[in-house]
């Protein structure tokens, strides 16, 4: 068992010199939300506290990037911090009911069709946008789904679980959630992706429309139950509960067309920024960062070009922490790890960046990130060092290897490919 701090929290406690607790507003196995005074700004926020006080650097990874989400559909995430009683996450107070709530007031026993489709649409907008960020929420359920005066707010990302549960043994005896919302390859031990976020939709939708939870290999139609769901909705749910994540349908966006609920047009920050080509668009070596930041689950990643004329190492492109600050800037030859990778053409993996004597504390101090560790290869074309990938913290909280960076590789030829055709931009 992991060591755990208390989950409770003192009624006008003082946390970080800024909030002070209220009241609480839920309790569950992973720690309690609590309404508190923000003294900064003086409005009044949700903070979470989290039990385990075993990782900080998993914590503080996650949590970072949450905070640079930025949808209407999606709370926002204020501040993070931790002390020696345990981590915290500040949050937006959403003002509403959750639907767990709502059905419990207004299902017959379940709630009417249409209302259930408005409702799983807002979700899949909110769904879709955090999948596009390389984000999976992991705790998709009523009660994470707040009714407000702008439809539905997602809030309360699964962190906890990362934090608190080792495997699927840690997950049922902790009594995590509602078991029968979380897709089964979770209590299997397997990855955790998009389409476990589809499950998790598909069973609130049902939930919703039914009055009850489904249950693991139900193959029984919706429509039995719920005659007014459509033959295609019923097929939906069908596909999005498939126990085989393999099976199920892939992705949100694809959920949304099957349940006749398209998503349009999407909103919301994107964390890739990039230096523009041709009628401002972003260019193709942002996909890139932004694929291999999601190929190796890193929290940033980055890719930068020599300037032929002053050899300065220039970043181009970013995903993650720290991109908006980053694109644009310029490292003189040689400077720092990203410096010395493109100078010497040799990769570079590195398990403790801070006390790196190579490590570039200016870059640091610009974009308000230190990365615990990096992995640094060339893009080689032939003799010739075009510039660096580069990526920044595991969101398990582990190091880079050697063996990373093969893969890593693959990622560098892709750019290189990109860069040996022309100035191609990111269509769509």
């Amino acid at each position: 068992m992991r060591p755990q701090s208390s989950t409770t929290m003192s009624i006008g406690a003082l946390l970080a010199d800024r909030y002070v607790v209220k009241s609480p507003i839920s309790r569950g196995a992973m720690g309690t939300v609590h309404l508190a005074f923000d003294g900064t700004t003086g409005e009044e926020v949700a903070v979470k506290r989290l039990t385990d006080i075993t990782q900080v650097a998993r914590f503080e990874i996650e949590a970072r990037l949450l905070s640079f989400l930025s949808h209407p559909r999606v709370v926002r995430v204020i501040d993070h911090f931790n002390d020696p009683s345990g981590y915290f996450l500040v949050m937006d107070l959403v003002r509403g009911a959750d639907l767990g709530q709502v059905l419990k007031a207004a299902g017959k026993p379940g709630l009417p069709v249409d209302v259930v489709l408005t409702y799983a649409h807002q979700t899949c907008e909110a769904l879709d946008y955090v999948h596009a960020q390389r984000i999976v929420h992991r705790d998709v359920k009523p009660e994470n789904l707040i009714l407000s005066d702008r439809g539905v707010i997602l809030v309360d990302f699964g962190v906890a679980r990362e934090l608190d549960g080792e495997g699927p043994e840690d997950i049922g005896t902790a009594g995590v959630g509602t078991p029968r919302y979380m897709a089964p390859e979770i209590f299997a031990g397997g990855a955790v992706s998009e389409r476990s976020d589809v499950f998790s939709l598909a069973a609130t939708i049902s939930t919703l429309l039914c009055g009850e939870l489904p249950r693991y290999g139900d193959r029984r139609s919706l429509r039995d139950r719920v005659p007014e769901v459509s033959v295609e909705l019923s097929d939906a749910l069908r596909a999005g509960l498939e126990f085989m994540p393999e099976r199920r349908i892939a992705s949100i966006d694809a959920f949304a067309k099957a349940i006749g609920r398209p998503l349009r047009e999407r909103e919301g920050a994107s964390f890739v920024r990039s230096v523009t080509e041709g009628e401002g668009r972003p260019s193709l070596i942002g996909a890139v960062a932004r694929t291999a930041a999601g190929i190796f689950d890193a929290a940033a990643a980055s890719i930068a070009l020599v300037d032929p004329n002053s050899q300065e190492l220039v970043f181009k492109a970013a995903w993650g922490a720290g991109a908006d600050e980053i694109v644009g800037v310029r490292l003189a030859p040689g400077t720092g790890l990203s410096g010395s990778v493109a100078s010497s053409g040799e990769p570079v993996f590195v398990a403790d960046c801070r006390n790196d004597p190579r490590f570039a504390a200016s870059i640091a101090a610009n974009t308000g990130y230190v990365p615990n560790t990096m992995l640094i290869v060339p893009l080689n074309r032939g003799d010739q060092t075009l510039g660096v990938l580069s990526l920044l913290d595991r969101r398990d909280g582990g190091a880079y290897q050697g063996d990373d960076v093969t893969r890593a590789a693959l990622f560098a030829d892709l750019a290189v490919e990109v860069l040996s055709v022309g100035p191609h931009v990111l269509e769509g």
